[in-house]
């Protein structure tokens, strides 16, 4: 932690304010948003106030309705539309055919117009909702799939984080973190897949397990 960040954090604790941290959850083993879910779940337990803000995603996973119930202890925002996107060379052809219409694969680096100005306004609610300070913890799932897809730049999600409230603890999901955010954030998790049903069974994504 720089000099700065230790005097702030020393000066928050003498007011009875915690620091927030930055966390990355990230890696291509399964249970990033499921982990964050978790942590979200753990902070309303403890009386505060969360806020989960999903990029490229719209609503109608199963988490959606079991975090609805927290009422406004926890607020779900999803910035994404019913299909989702992939760049070229990332996906088998079986599955592209698979996936069907759910799918748009779009030429690396030239992602869909109509997403980037999706995430655009998402990040934008992000630095909103990470600057006022309404809330305790903001978790930002997918973002970091985002910023692979050429979604966001490195340089306007750092502004982001930079006009955090102190006090809000942060948490960016998504496979791919770039070396950038990693070495910003106070913890880093890789979630390292070892074996998966998908790859080795050929199973698709599960009700209330994966979905």
């Amino acid at each position: 932690m720089k000099e700065a960040d230790k005097a702030c954090a020393a000066d928050l604790q003498k007011s009875g304010t915690s620091q927030g941290m930055i966390q990355v959850y990230t890696g291509n083993g399964k249970g990033k948003t499921t982990a964050a879910i978790g942590l979200a779940v753990r902070a309303v337990g403890a009386g505060k106030k969360v806020m989960f803000l999903q990029f490229l995603k719209a609503k109608g996973y199963s988490e959606h309705k079991s975090l609805a119930v927290f009422g406004d202890k926890l607020t779900l925002e999803t910035v994404g539309k019913p299909f989702f996107i992939a760049p070229e060379g990332t996906m088998s052809e079986e599955d592209i055919a698979k996936f069907g219409e759910s799918v748009v694969i779009f030429p690396p680096g030239n992602p869909p117009a109509e997403y980037r100005a999706l995430v655009e306004r998402g990040l934008e609610r992000a630095r909103q909702v990470l600057a006022g300070g309404e809330y305790d913890l903001v978790v930002l799932d997918e973002i970091n799939v985002a910023l692979s897809f050429n979604l966001v730049k490195w340089p306007d999600l750092e502004a982001v984080l930079d006009s955090r409230n102190p006090a809000v603890e942060v948490v960016l999901t998504g496979r791919g973190a770039p070396e950038e955010l990693i070495r910003k954030a106070d913890l880093v998790t890789e979630m390292k897949e070892i074996k998966h049903y998908y790859h080795d069974l050929g199973l698709e994504a599960r009700l209330g397990i994966e979905n």
